[in-house]
């Protein structure tokens, strides 16, 4: 049985253990980390090994002293803040700054090192070639020159031909086929000392580099052209000024956001996105809050039977996933087959070109977003109009008010002040809302006349990923200059969206 003396050496050697396992958890930590550091490294990635040993050494130093303690609390968030939305948009912004596009992918050693791979046939140098039943290349005699034979293609890519002294057994051409990929690696040296390489699926010829590089990074073609590297442009240029494909990422400063205010090409239809987007956002505001707050109204009067069920089948649309939604209506909007065209075709002879039409494709987006958003804000309503006083409205009666000026004199005023930040919310969701805008319309109908691809019911935020994935020339570049003034603008709303909700909370106290 412990004595009261061996309780204190039971609590050290407790508390030496744990901080035993503190610092193999914290070692185990730091070793992974730089696991992952280094492989980045090597990759190239210096930027994000500096970040990731500077978020490991902050986890290490928070966890592993003490004098922290109070710090462990806030730096998860930290840590996720600047990892999910400060780094991203840093890195989003600083591509703005640069030509990175499907044209400028590469570092210029790579795009040297693709022209220096650019392999050139010699002409009169290609030689029939069959594939043995042992794996070998074969090359029979022609003309002048004596038949050939390699080792095992399986022992390349490099193999050295030597004289063949008789004909092997060969392959069909299925055989051939079937080691295409393997054929094309290999590069046979010949008793002359030249170098074959495949020339289609029945030769091989002789070839060399098509350019050298000489001195400042200049390429010299092997018919004496030249292509020198213009680093304000990323791209290897011929001596006719013409550029070379293809290029490398280079920082081109402020020429993206210059093209945005005055090439016209481009800011025509960015400004033409950007009036429908806000328009696309407020109206979709107002629409989805009047719709829901004239239902929440109508189904909190007393005398409404089965107000219940009412309820159940309004707040479907809200219970079904978005995105199946949005792809039933186009289905439904169909101009040639959909239901709606066939209803107004019957009943009044008109079938709308509701994906042709930019008015028609405008407001068939305004509909359907009205029917996805309407049950979020009458579930809302609903229960801000619980905190309405009942006094009120039988003092309005008692006065002869009639429902539309108690509507308007006691509801609204009421529940108005703890939706507006519900609505800044609501603006600023749907001035992003691209998922709508590419299951419903894809952007269209295009914009004619425009540099960029641009639709008449593109937003911001689906015109930036048309530019940056969905057009064959990939501008990522621009799209990143687009990105960082859509987060401006939506940082002044979020910040609009604090004032607001502040001065509120004023009244509220003064209140």
């Amino acid at each position: 049985m412990a004595t009261a003396e061996d309780i204190p050496a039971t609590v050290a050697q407790t508390g030496q253990g744990a901080r035993l396992m503190k610092w193999a958890g914290l070692t185990g930590v730091a070793l992974a980390f730089l696991y992952v550091i280094w492989g980045l490294y090597m990759a190239g990635e210096a930027v994000f090994a500096v970040l990731t040993f500077a978020l490991g050494t902050a986890i290490v130093i928070l966890y592993g002293w003490s004098r922290f303690y109070t710090w462990r609390f806030v730096f998860p968030g930290v840590a996720a803040v600047a990892v999910f939305i400060v780094l991203p948009v840093i890195y989003t912004s600083a591509i703005g700054f640069t030509n990175y596009s499907a044209t400028n992918l590469l570092t210029l050693e790579r795009v040297q090192a693709y022209h220096l791979q650019t392999l050139v046939k010699e002409e009169g140098s290609k030689r029939p070639f069959a594939l043995t039943t042992a794996g070998e290349l074969y090359f029979p005699a022609d003309g002048d020159r004596t038949a050939l034979i390699t080792p095992p293609i399986t022992q390349g890519p490099d193999l050295t031909a030597e004289t063949a002294l008789t004909a092997p057994e060969t392959v069909v051409l299925k055989e051939v086929l079937a080691q295409r990929d393997l054929l094309q690696t290999l590069v046979v040296a010949t008793p002359e000392g030249g170098a074959l390489t495949m020339d289609g699926l029945r030769a091989f010829s002789a070839s060399s580099p098509l350019y050298t590089l000489q001195d400042n990074d200049v390429l010299v073609g092997s018919d004496g052209s030249r292509l020198t590297p213009n680093a304000e442009t990323g791209f290897y240029e011929a001596q006719d000024g013409s550029k070379v494909t293809p290029g490398w990422r280079v920082n081109i400063g402020w020429e993206n956001f210059a093209d945005i205010a005055t090439n016209e090409g481009i800011r025509q239809p960015i400004f033409q996105i950007f009036i429908w987007t806000f328009t696309f956002a407020f109206v979709s505001m107002l629409l989805t809050f009047g719709v829901g707050t004239t239902l929440a109204v109508i189904l909190e009067w007393p005398y409404l039977r089965f107000a219940g069920l009412y309820r159940v089948l309004l707040i479907l649309p809200y219970a079904v996933p978005s995105f199946i939604s949005i792809l039933v209506f186009r289905g439904l909007f169909n101009q040639n087959f959909g239901e709606i065209n066939l209803i107004l075709s019957q009943l009044f002879g008109l079938k709308p070109d509701w994906f042709t039409d930019p008015a028609l494709a405008r407001t068939m987006l305004l509909m359907v977003n009205t029917w996805l958003g309407y049950p979020y804000w009458m579930l809302l309503i609903a229960g801000f109009l619980q905190a309405v006083p009942r006094d009120h409205y039988k003092a309005a009666a008692l006065e002869g008010a009639g429902p539309v000026r108690c509507f308007f004199s006691i509801t609204l005023p009421q529940i108005l002040p703890p939706s507006v930040p519900l609505l800044i919310a609501n603006f600023a969701f749907n001035f992003n809302n691209i998922v709508l805008i590419l299951l419903l319309t894809r952007g269209g109908p295009d914009i004619p006349g425009t540099l960029l691809p641009a639709g008449s019911t593109d937003l911001l935020g689906s015109f930036t990923f048309q530019i940056a994935f969905g057009d064959s020339g990939q501008n990522f570049g621009m799209a990143g200059a687009i990105s960082t003034l859509i987060f401006a603008i939506t940082g002044i709303i979020a910040y609009a969206n604090f004032r607001v909700m502040q001065r509120l909370a004023a009244k509220r106290s003064a209140r």
